[in-house]
């Protein structure tokens, strides 16, 4: 079963916007714009109508300290992970589009060795369409079409295909960074280039800072203000200025009842 609602965080580009769970699961992704159909959408029903994990790989009966926020006055997200091992943070963004729509996650060791996991399942047309997958050529990742639709997987992990889905297992210690990129295109495009994530988080932190420091807001709530401000502008459909109402779509207003 998906998260409760309130367990989810959004990170967004201004074209479109994902959820991720507090167990780094992410559950929902229009791709490319808010009104798209979704690739990710476990957030309406189970993992293979598509979802995105990275997590810990843990054994039966052990359960992580989970904590996690915002870094500053931006929307990049950040979960800390704490095990018996040692502690491991997740950072999930959206930059700034450069002509393509891409979602980099990092995953940072900060103490210890700690064993972690990825899951990807892709599926377009909100889980009814499943993806033809191949290596790339450089064997820096994977290529997954389906019909119009085209997304890039790019990161140093050895990647496995298990069961139609996109796995992998892997060890981070203390001061490693290991980056994974997802990058979408229309099918009938060249690849979409190859960016350095850790570049591409400078760039990301420095354009919300940039933006949320015109702010001139002080006093005892000008924080939550602020924060309100920045999940407004992820919202704020980039090319017209146009605000969703949600990021998200068919979710009951009341659970058994008959609105969206």
């Amino acid at each position: 079963m998906p998260a409760p609602i309130e367990n989810y965080a959004m990170v967004g580009d201004g074209h479109t916007a994902a959820l991720i769970s507090r167990d780094g699961s992410g559950d929902w992704l229009c791709w490319p714009r808010f009104d798209s159909a979704a690739c990710f959408a476990a957030l309406l029903g189970i993992p293979e109508h598509g979802r995105w994990l990275l997590a810990l790989e843990m054994a039966d009966g052990e359960s992580p300290v989970i904590r996690r926020r915002y870094r500053g006055d931006t929307l990049i997200l950040e979960t800390d992970f704490e095990t018996p091992q040692g502690p491991v943070t997740v950072v999930d963004f959206m930059p700034s589009r450069n002509g393509y729509s891409e979602l980099v996650r990092i995953v940072i060791g900060q103490r210890g060795t700690v064993r972690m996991k990825m899951e990807l399942v892709l599926r377009f047309d909100y889980g009814a369409v499943t993806p033809w997958v191949s290596r790339l050529p450089d064997d820096s990742g994977i290529r997954v079409i389906a019909g119009p639709d085209l997304a890039v997987l790019r990161t140093p992990v050895d990647l496995v295909g298990e069961n139609m889905r996109t796995t992998a297992c892997f060890d981070v210690s203390e001061g490693e960074r290991v980056p994974f990129s997802l990058c979408y295109s229309p099918s009938h495009l060249h690849l979409p280039p190859a960016h350095d994530p850790h570049t591409q988080l400078a760039r990301t932190e420095n354009h919300w800072r940039e933006w949320s420091g015109q702010s001139e807001l002080k006093g005892r709530y000008a924080p939550a203000i602020r924060r309100s401000l920045i999940t407004l502008k992820a919202l704020a459909y980039e090319p017209t200025g146009g605000i969703v109402a949600a990021p998200t779509t068919s979710l009951p207003e009341q659970l058994g009842g008959t609105r969206n």
